[in-house]
């Protein structure tokens, strides 16, 4: 049964990702409730008897965004090519990712994490799982590596996805403050050089 006061044409999924694109632009703290209800068209008590908060709201944001990016990391990390082919599709599909947009959006989940992890748990166990499942995949990567000796490094599979994980994120949040694409891509090939040599 609808709740009373949503409109007709009420989409649940549809006004989660048009609330997405508020607080991604704005932030938690800058999107005001009235941002909100203008953009999803609804009114102030239809968003308060869906989602009971604005900080609800935010928290279905960030696991559609969650799990539609993790969705999209594990197809790259998991296509059956090369484990170097693997991982430059991946560093390729977060500078496309980083570059469309114009505004310096960068990476959700990251802003969030900078923004509110160190006093919101909501937003730290939604950042954490995030990380914790895209690491888990980068090692099974790394271990392909090791084993096919495609990667002929000493290095553990868990120091290998490490030092991976590291560099994409520290790109990712230099993309967001300077949107410097030759700089992104030496970082690119510098990480790519330390796994797999010259």
């Amino acid at each position: 049964m609808s709740k009373r006061g949503r409109p007709r044409d009420f989409d649940y999924s549809s006004i989660v990702d048009v609330a997405m694109k508020t607080f991604w632009i704005n932030g938690y703290e800058g999107c005001s409730t009235q941002n909100l209800c203008s953009d999803t068209g609804l009114g102030k008590g239809s968003l308060y008897n869906t989602f009971g908060s604005k900080h609800e709201l935010y928290k279905q944001v960030l696991e559609r965004y969650h799990e539609n990016g993790i969705r999209d990391q594990k197809e790259i990390l998991e296509n059956p090519i090369s484990v170097k082919e693997r991982l430059s599709n991946f560093f390729a599909w977060a500078l496309e990712e980083d570059f469309k947009h114009t505004d310096h959006r960068g990476c959700l989940l990251i802003n969030a994490g900078l923004e509110r992890a160190n006093h919101d748990p909501m937003v730290e166990e939604i950042v954490s799982k995030h990380v914790e499942l895209l690491l888990q995949a980068l090692e099974r990567v790394m271990e392909e590596g090791l084993r096919t000796g495609e990667i002929k490094k000493r290095q553990s599979a868990v120091d290998l996805a490490s030092l991976f994980l590291s560099s994409y994120y520290g790109l990712r949040v230099l993309i967001t403050s300077i949107q410097n694409r030759t700089l992104a891509e030496q970082i690119i090939n510098g990480t790519m050089e330390s796994i797999f040599g010259a």
